[in-house]
């Protein structure tokens, strides 16, 4: 027996089972290009050109399923006392071909509020919208949805922004601090750095973060967050928020998702800005 059989582990029933399970896994891909057999077709003995109608009618029953979903959820999403307005032909065709493909739940959900939201307002998502929103993964519809949770408004800006916390530029409030910076653990929220990273490159926040001016001591900033505001007064005159800020796909992806509040936030915005800021 060579030393290099004799170096292998052996083979114990987990491992067998873990392999079997593997090829009967691989296996069972087989049905999707109809090299299995049901109970209307018989994949031993046909041709290469009877599989591929098989194939073509199992994915056309897959996307009609998906369009059934999707066109069911827009119906209970579309209020009945509100006028509708009808689809742009070219819109409605590029939705359903896109939409066909759509398999999760969360994602379906999400194309059937924009369904319902077109037909009482048209022109409100655009088709390279679409496009964008086809390629966001189920994992990528979470992490939106968090970092909505964590979202906020500021004051009269419609606009919305994840606050990571606040500089100093200077003045007697600068002395004796380790570091200007001071920054709110996203990551102890459900919104890991890998995260942000994620919907960055889907194209949902903007690249790095920004700043805004320097705040004015004593005005009050009002924060709406989901199912809450704050208000935070700067305590001096020598204060910088930061943030991400969403790109207007963001923005209109945020009308589609239901985001809950994210009380974990709240309080380390309180507990990490209570130096500079009344609350």
């Amino acid at each position: 027996m060579s030393e290099e059989a004799t170096s292998q582990p052996p083979l114990t029933s987990a491992t067998m089972e873990n392999e079997v399970s593997a090829r009967k896994k691989a296996l069972l891909l087989g049905r999707f290009l109809g090299m299995a057999s049901t109970t209307d077709f018989q994949a031993h003995g046909s041709s290469v050109n009877e599989r591929a109608e098989q194939r073509l009618k199992l994915q056309a029953n897959e996307y009609q399923q998906n369009l059934e979903t999707i066109y069911k959820l827009a119906l209970s999403y579309t209020p009945s006392d509100v006028t509708g307005t009808d689809l742009d032909p070219d819109w409605r065709h590029q939705f359903f071909q896109m939409a066909e493909q759509i398999f999760s739940r969360r994602m379906q959900e999400l194309w059937a509020r924009i369904l319902a939201s077109e037909i009482v307002k048209p022109g409100h998502f655009s088709l390279r919208t679409l496009h964008t929103l086809k390629q966001l993964t189920q994992r990528e519809a979470l992490l939106l949805e968090r970092a909505l949770g964590v979202a906020c408004q500021i004051n009269q800006d419609g606009r919305l922004k994840i606050i990571t916390g606040c500089r100093v530029t200077g003045g007697i409030a600068g002395v004796f601090r380790k570091s200007p910076q001071v920054s709110i653990n996203l990551s102890a929220c459900g919104v890991p750095y890998s995260g942000i990273l994620t919907l960055v490159d889907a194209g949902i926040l903007h690249r790095g973060e920004f700043e805004t001016g320097l705040l004015s001591a004593k005005v009050p900033l009002t924060l709406s967050l989901p199912g809450e505001q704050l208000q935070l007064t700067p305590k001096h005159p020598h204060l910088l928020l930061s943030y991400y800020s969403f790109t207007a796909l963001g923005e209109e992806l945020a009308q589609l998702v239901m985001a809950s509040s994210n009380s974990r936030y709240s309080t380390l915005l309180r507990s990490q800005l209570g130096r500079d800021f009344s609350f």
